[in-house]
């Protein structure tokens, strides 16, 4: 009775371990996970560097009020999805920021638009 009960836990591991691995990945590679903590300081960098560079192309001067939220995604680095406000002195208006950052935390804002949902 002692062998079957050994048998059967090295065996449970075998059997459910590569389901857990395979959801685990498709979670986290891929797909878009919400920001938990979007007063995260390295968030609101994200934040500050993405109205940075749209405020350099289009010769603009934004400056950032708020990370509303946010979600990243990991691809070959992180991509971060953030809802921000900023203000231009008169208006505070809402943007979407897509800002791609790789494991040296080299940055490149890839979208920044009017977020209208």
């Amino acid at each position: 009775m002692q062998q079957f009960h050994q048998f059967l836990v090295l065996l449970f591991p075998l059997i459910f371990l590569p389901s857990v691995i395979s959801v685990t990945e498709v979670s986290a590679v891929g797909g878009w996970t919400p920001i938990k903590d979007i007063n995260d300081p390295h968030v609101v960098e994200i934040a500050k560097f993405a109205v940075d560079e749209y405020n350099k192309k289009g010769n603009t001067s934004l400056t950032l009020v708020t990370v509303v939220s946010g979600e990243t995604q990991v691809i070959s680095g992180t991509n971060y999805r953030l809802i921000l406000k900023a203000t231009d002195g008169t208006a505070t208006k809402t943007y979407q920021a897509i800002v791609w950052e790789d494991a040296l935390k080299n940055k490149k804002l890839t979208s920044f638009e009017p977020f209208l949902g």
